[in-house]
């Protein structure tokens, strides 16, 4: 029997401050940036939403659950690394991604000049083709905190199948 499930993930980290010297990671990748973003990882927002939306379709609750902010372990953690320990989670339950949409919220960086370098990051990791990965961004139009570049927003759709 095959099956399908759509998952759905969202995060959000707040920018750090300046003199913190926190570099920005966004899907796996350094991004030229004058800020990072705060968080116990690397504070990757896109692979956190990702990595949610995983989870929620295997039925496997979230990542606060399996990467917890107060466990020492995962300080400093590089995201891709926790990805693909998810995807080993999914492999063991006989799940595979079908395709996954990623979305960065915010007024900057821009997403279009490091996008398919986050697909050639990201897309082996998920055992996907270049083409079953979609990375885009979107603005807020200047309102909310995404909007006055206090932080960013990702959201993350995918799709897996298990037959």
């Amino acid at each position: 029997m095959i099956a399908f499930r759509v998952g759905q993930g969202f995060d959000v980290h707040r920018f750090s401050a300046p003199e913190e010297g926190r570099r920005l990671v966004l899907m796996g990748c350094d991004i030229p940036h004058d800020r990072g973003l705060a968080g116990h990882s690397d504070a990757d927002v896109m692979l956190h939403a990702l990595m949610d939306a995983l989870l929620g379709a295997a039925g496997l609750g979230d990542i606060g659950q399996h990467f917890p902010d107060t466990d020492p372990a995962y300080r400093g953690a590089d995201s891709a690394v926790l990805l693909a320990r998810v995807m080993g989670d999914l492999a063991e339950r006989g799940w595979r991604v079908v395709n996954a949409d990623v979305c960065l919220i915010g007024e900057r960086p821009k997403v279009g000049p490091h996008r398919e370098r986050m697909r050639q990051r990201v897309a082996p990791l998920l055992g996907l083709p270049e083409e079953a990965l979609n990375v885009k961004a979107t603005t807020t139009e200047k309102l909310g905190f995404t909007g006055r570049g206090e932080g960013l927003a990702a959201q993350a759709v995918v799709l897996l199948q298990r037959g």
